[in-house]
């Protein structure tokens, strides 16, 4: 048979402040346009569908949209695994009558034994879990991740069909991969890496999890990587999914273009506001990130910018003698309330503040104003 192999969707994630449903919508159609025109059997989705555990109703809408599109419209099997930034609760509601149209959504340890079969193969998803979890299914004291890996692969094994092919689907760290900025380092145990040697008997291992596609170079286990770019770090990254055949095993890479890119753009202020990278970007509708070569203060910088890269997610000053005067200037020119949706992030990295957060912090804003005047 022949699937696709994607993973980390993150619907409902914001690029810094900047809503990315758009950019995330012109993805889907293109791996819904790849499904087609490649006639794969099934579509495999490997965690992170949500990038929230509590995800907006235009997520929920958004990701609803398409999983409908590709499996009640397209009538394509879908397979997919809740991972570390799904609420495993919340996205199994309708699990169970998801079946009666091939879509087979795992979201707990006790579902990755029970096998789908599609055509030649036997597909096992294993979904995110903790160490608690294999504790209380095994009934054994397990305290790494190695310890808790080989207790389920050995119970997958029991379960393989000889006459046919074995994939996994599951969403960790396997060892020797690489991170990007945009992932959340999982640590289950103190350890966060999964043996790959433990899945050696698997004809293929579909993971998620790193968004770098080229993060793991096992000839039969691959990361999808995210269809689009989340961070800076994954500037020079190419997207796109795995076209996956079973027999004769074969992988195919298919590219997916971004609606709008993440750029990295050097220069001095003069360069990029009048000069060739000004006359190249002006008024992109990229994502940039600014490299600024001058050494001396700039008034008004991050606005003054933005007149002309409206999508600005980063300024970074490499030769800049007085770091503390440009962080002082750079918070200077934020407004407070981004400067606190930045704080929030990073002390939460797989939250984001709630409207009722920012009703709160703006009020306790107007009355500091207010008694300052």
């Amino acid at each position: 048979m022949r699937f696709l192999h994607t993973a980390d969707w993150h619907i409902g994630k914001k690029l810094h402040d900047f809503s990315l449903a758009e950019d995330q919508a012109a993805a889907f159609d293109q791996i819904e346009r790849l499904a087609k025109d490649y006639q794969v059997d099934a579509v495999v989705i490997a965690g992170d569908l949500y990038d929230r555990g509590l995800a907006s109703e235009q997520a929920v809408e958004q990701l609803n949209g398409m999983l409908k599109q590709l499996n009640l419209n397209d009538h394509l099997p879908l397979l997919a695994i809740s991972g570390n930034h799904d609420s495993a609760a919340r996205l199994a509601t309708g699990s169970e009558w998801f079946e009666t149209t091939d879509f087979y959504l795992h979201t707990t340890l006790a579902s990755a034994f029970e096998p789908v079969t599609i055509m030649d193969t036997q597909f096992f998803l294993l979904p995110f879990f903790n160490l608690q979890a294999v504790r209380n299914y095994f009934e054994q004291d397990v305290k790494t991740i190695s310890q808790a890996m080989t207790l389920i692969v050995n119970q997958m094994k029991q379960l393989f069909d000889p006459d046919k092919k074995h994939v996994l689907v599951a969403h960790f760290f396997a060892a020797g991969s690489t991170h990007t900025d945009s992932e959340i380092q999982v640590e289950v145990g103190g350890l966060d890496a999964v043996p790959t040697t433990l899945l050696k008997d698997f004809d293929y291992v579909a993971l998620g999890h790193l968004h770098n596609p080229r993060a793991l170079n096992e000839e039969r286990m691959r990361y999808s990587g995210s269809p689009l770019k989340f961070s800076v770090s994954e500037a020079n990254l190419q997207k796109g999914v795995w076209i996956v055949d079973t027999n004769p095993f074969k992988l195919t890479w298919a590219p997916l273009q971004p609606k709008h890119d993440l750029i990295i753009l050097e220069g001095s202020f003069d360069e990029l506001t009048q000069g060739k990278i000004a006359a190249q970007y002006d008024q992109t509708q990229d994502y940039v990130a600014i490299r600024l070569t001058d050494t001396k203060l700039i008034s008004d910088l991050i606005n003054r910018l933005r007149a002309r890269y409206p999508k600005i997610v980063e300024i970074k000053r490499p030769n800049q003698q007085d770091d503390a005067s440009i962080a002082t200037m750079t918070m200077a020119s934020h407004d407070p309330l981004m400067l606190l949706d930045e704080f929030y992030e990073k002390v939460h990295p797989d939250q984001q503040l709630d409207d009722q957060q920012r009703q709160w912090a703006s009020a306790a804003l107007t009355k500091v104003e207010e008694e300052e005047n």
